[in-house]
């Protein structure tokens, strides 16, 4: 889903509200989100899931065109870890619509 998609269903569900609100609110909500993150705090959503960053030590690379050799600097990645309701909600998708997977016959 696109911020687009969410701020149009936003709008189809609460249409006492103007659009100009709605995107406000979406703005605020994951420019706050960011802003968190960027400083180095977690963020719960309890039902939904949690958003973390992990730092990426160093590591020794190399260019596959070129073949030189370099070591990357360290960073940090923002990492979200899904919360049980969210898990068992996809999990009921995936019985409900009866996804196969090309793995399931390797472990029988």
């Amino acid at each position: 889903m696109r911020k687009s998609e969410l701020i149009g269903v936003l709008k189809g569900n609460q249409k006492h509200l103007h659009l100009q609100d709605i995107h406000l609110g979406v703005n605020l909500l994951l420019g706050y989100l960011v802003d968190n993150l960027a400083n180095g705090k977690n963020i719960e959503i309890r039902g939904f899931g949690g958003f973390s960053l992990h730092h990426l030590p160093p590591r020794n690379a190399h260019n596959p065109r070129t073949g030189e050799k370099t070591v990357t600097k360290d960073k940090y990645k923002a990492h979200f870890k899904p919360g049980k309701d969210l898990k068992q909600r996809v999990n009921n998708f995936k019985e409900h619509y009866n996804i196969e997977s090309d793995y399931d016959d390797d472990y029988e």
